[in-house]
C-alpha cells in the first residue's frame, strides 16, 4: 500500500508539460506480525478496538500475520475464533503459530523416516506434528515436547521426566508463565509446566517459539519482507518486544494484556513504540 505520496518538482517551462515524464516518491507501509492473546482479544473476549484494527489492515492491504505462541489452537481453530468475535477477512495464511513453529524445528533437526515424540499439550500441536511426519509414542520417544495443556497432570510430569531421563530431548513451544484471561487476572502457561519438569530432571528444554528469533524469521519469510519492514506488536516485554528487537523489527508494545507502563521500566530493552491497545495503532504511521 502507497502512503506519503508526493510530487517532484516540474521540470522547466522549456519542457512541454505534456511530455515531461511524472515521478512518485512513496514509502510503503510496514508489513504487521502482531500477537493475539492480550492484543486482539482477551480469552474469549475481544478487546475495544481490535476490529477496527483488523479493518484497517485488510482495507489498506497492509501484509500482515498473527504471531501466536498459543500452540492448544489449530489455524482453523484461530480463524474460526476471530470470526465468533465478529473479525472476518482474514485467512488461515495469516497465522502462525508456536506449534507450527516447534514442528518445522523438529522436522529439520531429524534425519528418521518416522520420528517419535512424547507430547504435553493440546490437539494444535498434535496435529502439526503428525502434519511433519511425526509419530505420538510413549516407546522411547525421541522428544518430550510440552506446551501449555488445559488437562496437564502428576502422570504426565512422571512420564516426560523418565522419557527425558532415558535420552528424550527436551523441548518447549514457547516460555510463557501466565496468560491473560477474560474479565482480567490470569492463568498458568507452558512455563510453568516446563518449569516443573526441568526442576525434575535438572535439564533445560529448547524453547522454539517467542522470544527465539527463529520464530520471528518464519513469520517474515513467509510475508516474503526483511525483518527491518515488519513491526512486531505484542503485549509481553518479555517475548513480544525482545523477540522483535533480537529479529531486527521495529517493535509496539499494547498495554491491553501482561506488560504495562510499571513493568516495561524494568527491562534493560524498549519498544519503539507504547499504545494502550490496538484501536490507537494506524499501521501505515508505524
Amino acid at each position: 500500500m502507497l502512503s506519503r505520496l508526493r510530487r517532484m518538482k516540474p521540470r522547466p517551462a522549456s519542457v512541454p508539460a505534456e511530455s515531461a515524464p511524472v515521478f512518485w516518491i512513496y514509502r510503503m507501509s510496514k508489513s504487521i506480525i502482531s500477537d493475539m492473546d492480550g492484543v486482539i482479544y482477551r480469552g474469549k473476549q475481544l478487546i475495544p478496538g481490535a476490529r477496527d484494527f483488523v479493518n484497517r489492515l485488510t482495507q489498506a492491504g497492509t501484509p500482515f500475520l498473527f504471531l501466536t505462541n498459543n500452540a492448544e489452537q489449530t489455524p482453523l481453530d484461530l480463524r474460526l475464533k476471530l470470526e465468533s468475535l465478529g473479525i472476518n477477512g482474514v485467512t488461515e495464511d495469516n497465522f502462525i503459530t508456536s506449534a507450527m513453529a516447534t514442528a518445522m524445528f523438529l522436522r529439520s533437526q531429524t534425519r528418521k523416516a518416522m520420528p517419535t515424540a512424547y507430547v504435553v499439550g493440546g490437539a494444535g500441536l498434535i496435529n502439526e506434528l503428525y502434519n511433519v511426519g511425526f509419530s505420538i509414542s510413549e516407546s522411547r520417544p525421541d522428544y518430550v515436547v510440552v506446551a501449555k495443556s488445559q488437562t496437564f497432570s502428576f502422570e504426565q510430569i512422571k512420564k516426560a521426566v523418565r522419557f527425558i531421563d532415558q535420552g528424550a530431548k527436551f523441548i518447549g513451544t514457547n516460555p510463557d508463565m501466565i496468560d491473560p484471561i477474560e474479565g482480567g487476572g490470569y492463568e498458568p502457561a507452558a512455563g510453568t509446566l516446563l518449569a516443573a519438569i526441568e526442576a525434575a530432571t535438572g535439564k533445560k528444554p529448547y524453547i522454539v517459539g517467542k522470544p527465539n528469533s527463529l520464530m520471528m524469521m518464519l513469520a517474515t519469510r513467509k510475508l516474503g519482507v526483511h525483518p527491518e519492514e515488519a513491526v512486531m506488536i505484542g503485549d509481553r516485554m518479555d517475548t513480544d518486544i525482545v523477540g522483535g528487537i533480537e529479529a531486527g523489527m521495529g517493535t509496539a508494545l499494547v498495554l491491553s494484556g501482561v506488560s504495562s507502563r510499571e513493568s516495561m521500566e524494568q527491562f534493560p530493552y524498549q519498544p519503539d513504540y507504547v499504545f494502550e491497545s490496538v484501536a490507537e495503532i494506524d499501521p501505515q504511521a508505524l
